[in-house]
């Protein structure tokens, strides 16, 4: 695919929507297309996160190590979606195993890429940080109803 396509795909993410084409292209010049076979983890809890990813096509699904040692599934990720970047901004291993459901296509941000933007253009900063207000919300409402239903 192009710059010109990527930078599209990079638009429809819910961390870069408010981000200016122009600097979508930038960061589409750094990012590269990475594979991912159905069954193929794509990131795994414990492990330092280098990159981050952002799904193109394909499924994922999220998973968190509970009391025990079990691995439970949280979420399941499609196009558009991302992975890894939680990693990458607090500087701490992944949170979260992520595994392919189906062939995967990702386009793969580097930790210093990533960062660099950020610093470069604070506009692109503060729409990730929206996002990720928005998307913290929504996780504190969603542990707040699960609460609810367990003391029910």
């Amino acid at each position: 695919m192009s710059l010109e396509e990527d930078a599209k795909l990079l638009a429809k993410v819910e961390l870069f929507t408010n981000v200016a084409p122009k600097r979508l292209k930038l960061l589409a010049l750094a990012s590269s297309r990475v594979l991912f076979a159905q069954g193929q983890d794509i990131c795994v809890e414990g492990q330092e996160g280098e990159e981050a990813f952002i799904l193109i096509s394909g499924e994922a699904e999220v998973k968190i190590r509970v009391d025990g040692g079990a691995m439970a599934t949280v979420a399941t990720l499609g196009c558009n979606d991302i992975v890894g970047e939680m990693a990458i901004l607090r500087d701490m291993p992944r949170t979260a195993t992520v595994t392919a459901l189906s062939p995967v296509a990702t386009l793969r941000i580097g930790k210093q890429d990533f960062l660099n933007l950020l610093q470069e253009f604070p506009e692109v900063a503060v729409s990730v940080l929206r996002a990720l207000a928005d998307r913290l919300a929504h996780t504190t409402s969603d542990l707040a109803k699960a609460r609810a239903a367990r003391s029910a």
